[in-house]
């Protein structure tokens, strides 16, 4: 079977398989992942073989903490390009997500222009000549010296390419979603000065959201799509064995167990991946080996957020503990 070392290009390795060898191709790139620390299923290996085969981007949605920022670090790591975050937020705009102008470095360039204007005009024939050579120099004012690439700028001018992160897209407007339909659709940027700027290598690009709010059409259609749910029994057991080994078998049992049961509950944030592994060490760090109600009482501000949260699951602390000894017998 196929097999991916970190760093190996991913790209010539999917652009390099058959139909007969996709499957194999897919079973790597999760193997890849796994021995990189992040554990997947085969939809989630599948959504990455088709996104670069395909060079479209991947739209990855689900709830806080389920691993979808830890996608794009997983691939940049195995295809061995770096990874250009743009982390969203309400009022983002081109200026900090494409490019802005380095103004002081502008203002000085006009400070020498306008002591050299003499010799600049010397020779000059006419007021025609005279502007020319004033529009040589307004040209050399707005050029890529000038410029200050901010992510998806930086994304389409990395030699090689680059794994685009725009992390949390439901945090935007909706006139920057609007903005990034060109990048998306054609890999490539107009800036009124430059013009159009193409990748110089098309970047995979990840886009994430917690679904806090509906993500435009247009947008979803120049997108792959990928949900990814909170994990079940086996697949959490795995995670928490690659993440915190040190944790002996039966009492990741009944971590992931109790985890599991406490999803069921009606919650205002159920605790996602990252707390039970935040939790799976902090019982590492507490010497336990094995749950018991007050340990887990004592513990619970890890896996719960919110107070209204923890003061709800207490009652149902003493079930839902001797539960999970239960299941993971």
């Amino acid at each position: 079977m196929a097999k991916i070392a970190p760093g190996t290009k991913l790209n010539k390795s999917i652009s390099s398989v058959n139909e007969g060898s996709a499957e194999a191709a897919i079973t790597s790139i999760q193997q890849g992942f796994e021995r990189s620390g992040y554990i997947c299923n085969s939809s989630i290996a599948t959504s990455i073989f088709l996104a670069e085969r395909l060079q479209k981007p991947l739209l990855v949605e689900g709830p806080p903490g389920v691993g979808k920022t830890e996608l794009a670090k997983a691939t940049a790591e195995l295809v061995g390009k770096p990874l250009i975050r743009l982390q969203c937020y309400e009022g983002l705009d081109e200026s900090k997500a494409l490019y802005e102008w380095k103004y002081g470095k502008q203002l000085l360039y006009t400070q020498v222009l306008k002591e050299k204007l003499g010799d600049l005009m010397t020779g000059a024939q006419g007021l025609k000549e005279s502007i020319a050579r004033l529009h040589d120099f307004d040209d050399t004012f707005f050029s890529e010296e000038f410029l200050e690439p901010r992510p998806l700028l930086k994304a389409l001018w990395q030699p090689g390419g680059a794994v685009l992160l725009i992390d949390e897209l439901d945090k935007s407007d909706d006139e920057f979603e609007a903005f990034l339909l060109e990048i998306l659709s054609d890999y490539q940027i107009s800036i009124p000065e430059l013009g159009t700027i193409k990748a110089r290598t098309p970047p995979i690009v990840f886009l994430t959201s917690n679904n806090t709010r509906e993500i435009g059409d247009a947008l979803k259609r120049r997108c792959l799509h990928l949900y990814i749910p909170f994990p079940d029994t086996a697949l959490e057991q795995r995670i928490i064995r690659s993440r915190v080994p040190e944790v002996e078998e039966s009492l990741r049992n009944q971590l992931v167990a109790f985890v599991q049961g406490l999803r069921q509950l009606d919650l205002k944030k159920q605790p996602a991946v990252s707390e039970t592994i935040d939790w799976a060490r902090t019982m590492v760090l507490l010497h336990a080996k094995e749950l018991d109600a007050e340990l887990v009482r004592r513990t619970l501000n890890v896996l719960l957020k919110f107070q209204d949260d923890i003061d709800n699951v207490d009652a149902e602390v003493n079930a839902l503990t001797t539960k999970a000894i239960e299941a993971a017998r």
